[in-house]
């Protein structure tokens, strides 16, 4: 059995690291509007009639219902390498196409002893309507959850899906994906992250009524519990997941812990109205494949119920 903690990440420890973090900075909101609370994808400031959105992580404005507009980037290098920083600029404007952004600026640092290899970081920044801000606060019983396929593991969970097959199996990034043998395990973890603006601005800009929205990065479809609390979930019929998901599982990977840590083939979640499902997976799949993938319903305690690739139900 291999789980995130003995892969290196704590993620209990983090949620206590961050909180020290942020208990002394909550009260500087009160400095502007803020609109969006502490946790949220996307944190969000008043500006007249409209609300700028900005993120770190780069794709989170889109979560609230902005427009992402521009990014800035931080590269941090443990020593300067033009091949390197000629490959990353090439994938970072290769991303920006697919979600329209400009890369207006950046930031660079060489940093030895402190730096290994090198560490990159963006910021992004979008804007909406502030009557057209989608926080989560709509979402309410019986709206479907629509999941948008991932393509594989979305940059997320990367210490645990290299500890189970370099450490544990004893593999290399050249070697046959077990189980899928077309395929090798390098290129499964490193397929590109698929970014999801088209698709989600369509919707923006039709007549659905989009309740939620929650981007399954890190932390599995646990990011599903940031957006309205006392609302639970009930996932039991997500499709199967890719194969580098299921190579992981056949190597000892528990499920449970899975999908707290991983997409598990779903890389966003969109919340509509029974009514709406169908009329919102049909403009999703002129971009990506979607499916109901389950509903929402009143629960204080925020459990989401998940049917897993083997049948098994567990809780989260």
């Amino acid at each position: 059995m291999v789980t995130y903690k003995e892969s290196g990440v704590d993620v209990n420890l983090e949620e206590v690291t961050i909180s020290a973090l942020t208990s002394n900075l909550k009260k500087t909101l009160q400095l502007r509007d803020v609109i969006t609370e502490s946790g949220h994808f996307a944190a969000m400031v008043r500006l007249g009639d409209k609300a700028i959105a900005m993120s770190t992580d780069g794709v989170g404005s889109k979560s609230v219902g902005a427009e992402p507009l521009a990014m800035v980037d931080y590269l941090a290098v443990e020593k300067p390498d033009p091949q390197l920083a000629a490959q990353i600029g090439k994938g970072l404007s290769e991303g920006a196409f697919h979600a329209d952004v400009a890369m207006i600026g950046g930031e660079t640092a060489s940093l030895p002893e402190i730096v290994n290899n090198f560490d990159l970081a963006g910021t992004g920044i979008g804007i909406v309507d502030v009557n057209r801000v989608i926080t989560g606060e709509k979402i309410q019983d019986g709206d479907v959850l629509i999941g948008i396929a991932s393509s594989g593991v979305h940059s997320n969970g990367l210490s645990l899906a290299r500890r189970v097959f370099f450490q544990e199996s004893g593999l290399k990034v050249d070697d046959p994906l077990p189980g899928y043998p077309s395929s090798t395990v390098g290129e499964e973890l490193l397929k590109p992250t698929s970014i999801y603006v088209k698709p989600v601005m369509k919707l923006f800009n039709s007549d659905v009524d989009v309740h939620g929205l929650a981007h399954i990065t890190g932390g599995g479809f646990n990011n599903l519990k940031r957006l309205k609390k006392g609302v639970g979930y009930q996932l039991d019929n997500l499709p199967q997941p890719s194969p580098i998901f299921q190579s992981m599982y056949s190597l000892g990977v528990p499920l449970e812990e899975m999908y707290q840590v991983f997409n598990m083939g779903i890389g966003m979640v969109v919340m509509v109205p029974e009514e709406d499902s169908s009329t919102a997976i049909k403009i999703i799949e002129n971009y990506n494949q979607a499916y109901e993938i389950g509903k929402a319903h009143s629960d204080v305690s925020q459990i989401v119920k998940i049917t897993t690739l083997d049948g098994e139900s567990i809780e989260i």
